[in-house]
């Protein structure tokens, strides 16, 4: 159970700063994304980040 939330949490982590990259221009990746330069994307992806981070301090304990 432990793993699965680790994965889970570290998934989670590296969509939301995905997110939060395209949200804000930093990453211009695909070309076509419609999230690109759109504010609340980034708001998004910081919420999604730190679910990640909690599920992954959950899967540490």
């Amino acid at each position: 159970m432990r793993r699965g939330l680790s994965l889970i949490g570290f998934l989670a982590l590296a969509m939301g700063l995905l997110w939060i990259g395209q949200g804000t221009g930093v990453i211009a990746w695909p070309a076509s994304s419609f999230m690109i330069q759109q504010t609340q994307w980034a708001w998004y992806g910081a919420a999604l980040a730190g679910l990640g981070l909690i599920l992954i301090w959950r899967g540490k304990r």
